[in-house]
């Protein structure tokens, strides 16, 4: 197993005051597996995955960017049930008894009956 460490200076000038950002990733990858620049493109590419998959679909469906929700733990909260939503979506598209044309129409018609009901089978 290997641990990397990545550090990120901001670099826009109007942010106050200038942070740094560090991020931790761990892989069951043995050390020189792979080279610094491979593994490096294997975290981009899974942070890609994240903002143009999940994070996309959420915003498209569900308006997430322009949520006023301030409170950290509503938001989180809020995303979680994204989450579920298109978690159940996915699962219910999959078995082939969708007949929504996609996630978000799908997710209007949901009831909290219907969507507990989904949870326990």
């Amino acid at each position: 197993m290997i641990a990397v460490r990545r550090e990120r200076e901001e670099l826009d000038p109007r942010a106050k005051p200038p942070s740094d950002e560090i991020g931790s990733y761990a892989t069951s990858l043995a050390a020189g597996e792979l080279t610094d620049s491979e593994l490096l493109e294997v975290i981009r590419g899974h942070w890609s995955a994240i903002e143009n998959g999940v994070h996309h679909r959420r915003d498209v469906s569900f308006g997430e960017d322009a949520s006023r929700v301030a409170q950290r733990s509503a938001a989180h909260a809020m995303a979680t049930l994204r989450n579920l939503a298109i978690g159940l979506f996915e699962i219910q598209n999959s078995r082939g008894r969708v007949a929504a044309q996609g996630c978000k129409s799908w997710c209007r018609r949901m009831t909290v009956a219907v969507a507990l009901k989904l949870l326990r089978a």
